[in-house]
């Protein structure tokens, strides 16, 4: 054989070689990581009016977990493509009964959220402009239905997943939880002489219970979002024992919702996952991206056992497929 030939050989069987190591080395972790970016009113801060969350997984599905009130209807151009919406209970802060018009407008402790989205909600607007998914349980999927017919969407779209139930879409499993927490649809959503009835008698129509959700992604992480809820024995039995929660979205607000002590002792003591997306804190919780003093998310933070990532608005999260959060900690 010549030397030319020897060389030849040589490097096909180096090149050869390469593949197979290639081939043999796991991909590049950004490829296999959960990205979370919070959509609040203000850019850079963790606001009073912060709920909405875009959960994106490996494979390219996005979600949208409780819309609300800041983000800035479809064309907010911080929300991109939405596969899914997730609706945990039907109170305006959470569906959308107003909205902002764009970032940074008010102050972070009481945001401008002035653009009215009634009687359709800011959910359904997103919904039928990107023609995603509304993934809910409950009574609730045929509400849903009636309003995206009614808006030029497909009721098709409303799908249902009920307490046990799993739904796969897009990649990504989706259940629904138990949530202790109320879940009227206030009149200002209805039309016609029901909502006028419901109006003068001071109640609001029933959608069965609330929820909270559980997501299992592509690469295995399994993600818990607690609605808005009490301590429950579910989030123990079912969240931790059955679908061993690994990352929390815990609502800390308090009054309304598990306050602080009450959220720590259920990351600590009853779900027990490796991070936890403080959520729901109701007060201007950040000044210059750094949680101020003497509030409920300084307070959550010094008393978790687990990190304590802080939803600051635009500022996207990663995490692998065991929580560990990989970029923009």
């Amino acid at each position: 054989m010549s030397p030319g030939s020897v060389r030849n050989t040589l490097a096909v069987a180096g090149a050869a070689g390469c593949l197979m190591l290639a081939a043999a080395l796991p991909a590049k972790a950004s490829e296999h990581v959960v990205k979370v970016t919070p959509l609040g009113s203000h850019d850079g801060e963790f606001c009073s009016r912060d709920r909405a969350l875009v959960f994106e997984d490996p494979n390219g599905t996005r979600i949208l977990y409780d819309a609300g009130r800041t983000v800035a209807g479809p064309e907010d151009p911080r929300l991109g493509d939405i596969d899914v919406i997730l609706v945990s209970h039907m109170h305006g802060d959470h569906v959308g009964d107003q909205r902002i018009r764009e970032t940074n407008q008010g102050s972070c402790a009481s945001p401008d959220t002035g653009v009215s989205t009634l009687p359709q909600s800011n959910t359904v607007d997103i919904a039928v402009k990107k023609n995603s998914k509304i993934v809910t349980g409950s009574e609730m999927p045929a509400f849903f239905a009636a309003k995206l017919k009614d808006n030029g969407g497909d009721a098709a779209n409303s799908l249902l997943v009920r307490f046990g139930g799993e739904r796969e879409v897009g990649g990504v499993a989706i259940t629904t939880v138990p949530a202790v927490h109320s879940n009227g649809v206030a009149p200002s959503f209805l039309t016609g002489p029901l909502a006028e009835h419901l109006k003068a008698a001071g109640v609001g129509a029933s959608v069965g219970p609330p929820t909270g959700y559980v997501l299992t992604f592509s690469n295995g992480l399994v993600v818990y979002l607690s609605g808005d809820t009490g301590i429950t024995a579910e989030q123990k039995l079912v969240v931790n024992e059955h679908y061993g929660a690994e990352l929390v979205v815990m609502n800390i607000g308090d009054t309304f919702t598990t306050g602080p002590k009450e959220a720590a002792y259920v990351i600590n003591d009853l779900i027990r996952p490796k991070a936890v997306i403080a959520s729901h804190a109701n007060e201007a919780a950040t000044e210059k991206g750094k949680v101020r003093e003497d509030t409920r998310t300084g307070e959550f933070v010094s008393l978790s056992s687990v990190p304590v990532h802080v939803p600051l608005s635009g500022k996207t999260l990663s995490f692998d497929a065991d929580a560990g959060c990989t970029e923009g900690c």
